[in-house]
């Protein structure tokens, strides 16, 4: 499926509210409101709409503490990349994992209640063998900005 101009603000106004109405939707894209619908069915069928969620005020919740953190690994073959992930894909406290250029093979950040725990899930990583050559830590003190959105529209409609 190839995305038009109007399947791009679909997205774009969808990623910023997904609790829009269709009618106000519609409204946005300047489409009457059935082909709007067929065309979110459609964005959804397709996987471009991979689902719908809440942001979450972590702040409101309690204390927490986000790490960055580079690791480079012993081997880099396709089945120590594998095993890598397999393992990093079942921490909880794990919210993105990036495979990156550079001096380092994958940047993860986490998001714990604390130093203790990000000191016990790097132990348990480390002791389960899964090719962790190395890693370094970065605390974040502040999140000034964070975006919840992709910029659509200037990336896919030049």
């Amino acid at each position: 499926m190839k995305l038009d101009r109007i399947d791009v603000k679909i997205l774009n106004v969808l990623q910023a509210d997904g609790r829009i109405t269709n009618v106000e939707l519609s409204e946005l894209v300047n489409l009457s409101p059935s082909p709007c619908l067929l065309r979110v069915k459609k964005l959804q069928a397709e996987g471009y709409i991979e689902g719908y969620s809440a942001r979450i005020n972590i702040g409101k919740l309690g204390q927490t503490l986000t790490v960055f953190t580079e690791m480079t690994l012993k081997n880099h073959r396709q089945l120590d990349f594998a095993r890598f992930l397999t393992a990093i894909e079942k921490v909880d406290q794990v919210i993105e994992c990036h495979l990156v250029s550079g001096g380092y093979d994958y940047l993860v950040k986490f998001v714990t209640s604390g130093i203790e725990e990000y000191q016990t899930i790097m132990e348990r990583l480390l002791d389960s063998e899964i090719g962790i050559d190395k890693y370094f830590s970065f605390v974040a003190l502040k999140s000034p900005l964070i975006k919840a959105h992709l910029p659509l529209v200037t990336l896919f409609q030049k």
